[in-house]
C-alpha cells in the first residue's frame, strides 16, 4: 500500500499550509462587489506595490485575468492580438479572448527560450491602411515565465524591445506573468522591473506561490476600472473575497523565498533524469519550477505507462505526448521526494531493461518489490 504521495502534476496542486487557514478563518471581510472588503483591498494594494503600478484587481483565476486584461484593451470587436504560438492564452484558455470578446489572435512562433523574434512581432502588426480587410491590432502579449518553454524566463530588457515597439505602433502590452515571482527569483530582477514596459499583467498566486486561489491583474487606474466592471460581467465578483485574499497575503509574506529552493530541486531533478538511460533532458534549458523529459526514441517505456507505474508508487506526473512529460515544482515537495521519484524511475527503468540495478546489484525481476526502497540516487 502507498502511503507516500509526490504530487508533480502541477504548481497548483499545494495545499493551504497550517498559517493560511488560520489568516483565513479570522480575515476581516465585507462585499468585495461594493469595494467594500478590507483584506481584499490589502491584497491588491500590495500587489501594486509589488509590481509598480497603479492599481490591482483580485480575480477567481488566471483565464480570468488574462481574458479581462485582452478585453479591455480590445475593446472594440474584430480587434487583433499578437501572441505567441505556444502560449498559454492561444492554447490553454479554451479560446475566450475570441468566444467572448470578438478578438482576433495572431500567433507569432515563440522560441525555444519563450520569446518571439522582435522583427517577426514588428511583421504581424497590420498596416492601418489595410483596415478595410485587416483587423485592427491593439494588443502584444507576451507570458513570462513561459510555461510550454520550459518555465523560460524572459529578461527586462527583452521585454523593454516590445514595450518600445507597442509604443513605436500605438499598441499596449500585456504581460502573462501566471509564474513572474519565478521569473524575478531567477533573474534576481524585481517584479517591477520584469513589468515596467507592460500596461497590465495578471499575475498568479495559485502556482509558485502556493495559495489555494485566485490571481491579481494590475495596471493604471482607468484600466482596472474597466476590469472590475468585466469582472462582474463575467461572473468573478465573488463577495466576501477577503477569505481567500487572506491566504493570498501569507503566500506573499512566506512563500516567495521558497521558489529558489523550487528551482534548485528542479535542476537536480532534471540533472538525475537525464542520468537515466532512455531518458532525455536539456538541463540548460531548466531555469525555474518546470521540468520537461523526453523519453528517447527506441525506448522501452512510454509516457503513458511511466506515469502508471508512478502513480502506483505515489508519484504524479502529466504526460504530455507518448514521449514528453512534464514536472513541476513547487514549495510541498521535499528534496527526499526529488530523490524518491528518481529511484522509482530508475527501478522501472532496470526493470523494463532486463539489466542490473547500478546501486543494490539486484537482479531485474525484484526491483518491482523495492521501488520504495531503492537507494540509487544521480
Amino acid at each position: 500500500m502507498v502511503t507516500r504521495t509526490v504530487d508533480l502534476r502541477s504548481d497548483t496542486v499545494t495545499k493551504p499550509t497550517e498559517t493560511m487557514r488560520a489568516a483565513m478563518a479570522i480575515a476581516e471581510v465585507d462585499d468585495d462587489v461594493l469595494v467594500c472588503d478590507p483584506t481584499a483591498e490589502r491584497l491588491e494594494t500590495e500587489m501594486a506595490r509589488i509590481t509598480g503600478k497603479e492599481a490591482a484587481l483580485f480575480v477567481p483565476s488566471g483565464t480570468m485575468g488574462n481574458l479581462i486584461s485582452v478585453l479591455v484593451h480590445c475593446e472594440v470587436r474584430g480587434s487583433e492580438v499578437i501572441l505567441g504560438d505556444n502560449s498559454h492564452i492561444h492554447i490553454y484558455e479554451n479560446g475566450g479572448i475570441s468566444t467572448l470578446g470578438g478578438v482576433h489572435p495572431r500567433t507569432v512562433k515563440n522560441n525555444e527560450d519563450g520569446t518571439m523574434d522582435i522583427n517577426l512581432i514588428e511583421a504581424a502588426i497590420r498596416d492601418p491602411r489595410g483596415e478595410l480587410v485587416y483587423p485592427t491590432t491593439r494588443l502584444i502579449c507576451l507570458e513570462n515565465t513561459h510555461a510550454n518553454c520550459g518555465g523560460r524566463c524572459l529578461p527586462a530588457e527583452y521585454i523593454d524591445r516590445v514595450g518600445e515597439l507597442a509604443k513605436k505602433h500605438g499598441l499596449k502590452l500585456h504581460i502573462d506573468g501566471a509564474r513572474i515571482f519565478n521569473a524575478s527569483i531567477a533573474l534576481g530582477v524585481p517584479v517591477h522591473r520584469l513589468l515596467q514596459a507592460a500596461d497590465s499583467a495578471s499575475v498568479c498566486l495559485s502556482k509558485g506561490l502556493g495559495a489555494p486561489v485566485g490571481s491579481v491583474i494590475v495596471g493604471s487606474k482607468s484600466f482596472i476600472a474597466k476590469a472590475r466592471r468585466l469582472r462582474k460581467t463575467l461572473g468573478g465578483g465573488m463577495r466576501q473575497v477577503g477569505i481567500i485574499c487572506a491566504a493570498a497575503l501569507v503566500a506573499l509574506q512566506e512563500n516567495i523565498a521558497k521558489l529558489e529552493g523550487d528551482h534548485k530541486k528542479a535542476k537536480i531533478l532534471a540533472e538525475g533524469l537525464n542520468q537515466i538511460k532512455g531518458l532525455k533532458v536539456n538541463v540548460t534549458s531548466v531555469e525555474t519550477n518546470i521540468v520537461y523529459f523526453e523519453i528517447v526514441e527506441g525506448s522501452n517505456i512510454t509516457a503513458e505507462k511511466l506515469c502508471k507505474y508512478l502513480q502506483e508508487h505515489g508519484v504524479l506526473m502529466m504526460p504530455e505526448s507518448s514521449s514528453r512529460i512534464r514536472v513541476v515544482l513547487h514549495h510541498q515537495i521535499s528534496g527526499t521526494d526529488v530523490q524518491y521519484t528518481l529511484s522509482c524511475i530508475q527501478v522501472m527503468n532496470c526493470t523494463l531493461n532486463s539489466t542490473s540495478c547500478p546501486i543494490l546489484s539486484h537482479k531485474s525481476d525484484t526491483c518491482s518489490n523495492v521501488a520504495a526502497s531503492c537507494n540509487w540516487s544521480p
